[in-house]
């Protein structure tokens, strides 16, 4: 009999990313802006790190390509928490599923994987899942630039840096996983820094705020959870076959969903649910071969 710890673990995963949103909306509200708490939390959990592992830097020396997973993951954390703090949370986390199709792209760019008749067709059904989810009820292609939000953009940008990071961490994949997380964080923390001081110059983003008991609270439990719920990912991922994982990972929309409409933070449209039924499809398409395959080999 399978223990069903890897599969909690990545429900833990799940969920502690499904409802994100809340707590920096909390912060936010408080004062903090999302780049802002993101570059301090990342800044405890490295502090941690690296008393924990302080021989991490050297191996982060001894790999260059670590940095271009720093940047992607970097730009990705950035980009979401950014979105599902001003957006429509729905409509972000939809935005942001497009992921699976994005890899199919860059799997083919950098990793030379040439993409199956299947895999066109689930980049169909994601790229029309999205003209529904974004098309302007208004109605008119002309409008739909037009009707593209800040959120929409930085969701979409979240998904694409995300699909960049899962190619690049395969082509890391013989580098220590110590140094991988260390990477990906200390990019969070730094492209967080970067963006909140370029979003201050543009008037975007407010000054860093002086402590109060709301948003320090806060960031502390968050940061706390993120950490444990990356090592949720990391137990689960190494234990579960890649299918499995992709498949258990799509209850974050659900948890985000479910959510955001419960506390009124979204607005369920028939396009929304169309587009999201043609987007989650496509990702659960994408995961499929990799299940069978698992489920023979056992």
């Amino acid at each position: 009999m399978h223990s069903p710890l890897p599969i909690l673990a990545l429900l833990f995963n799940a969920f502690v990313w499904g409802l994100s949103w809340w707590p920096f909306r909390q912060m936010h509200d408080a004062g903090l802006h999302p780049l802002w708490a993101t570059a301090l939390m990342y800044c405890a959990i490295l502090a941690g790190m690296l008393a924990l592992r302080p021989g991490v830097l050297a191996q982060l020396r001894a790999h260059p390509g670590l940095w271009l997973l720093a940047l992607s993951s970097g730009l990705n954390n950035v980009a979401f928490n950014w979105a599902i703090t001003i957006g429509d949370v729905v409509r972000v986390i939809l935005l942001f599923y497009l992921m699976p199709a994005w890899a199919v792209l860059l799997a083919w760019r950098i990793l030379g994987e040439r993409p199956t008749p299947q895999a066109l067709m689930r980049l169909l059904l994601a790229f029309c899942g999205v003209l529904l989810v974004l098309w302007p009820a208004e109605g008119g292609a002309r409008r739909l630039l037009a009707a593209l939000t800040l959120a929409d953009a930085l969701a979409l940008l979240g998904g694409f840096m995300f699909a960049v990071t899962n190619v690049t961490l395969r082509r890391l994949h013989a580098v220590p996983g110590q140094a991988r997380m260390f990477a990906m964080f200390g990019g969070c923390m730094l492209l967080a820094l970067l963006a909140a001081n370029l979003g201050r110059s543009m008037g975007l983003v407010g000054a860093f705020p002086p402590p109060n008991t709301t948003w320090v609270a806060v960031a502390a439990l968050l940061a706390l959870l993120l950490m444990v719920g990356n090592w949720a990912l990391q137990f689960g991922a190494a234990r579960l076959a890649a299918g499995t994982t992709a498949v258990v990972m799509l209850s974050e929309v659900v948890f985000a969903s479910g959510s955001s409409v419960l506390l009124d933070a979204a607005r369920l449209t028939a396009g929304t649910l169309a587009g999201g039924a043609l987007i989650l499809l496509a990702a659960l398409l994408a995961s499929l071969p990799q299940l069978r395959t698992a489920m023979r080999s056992k």
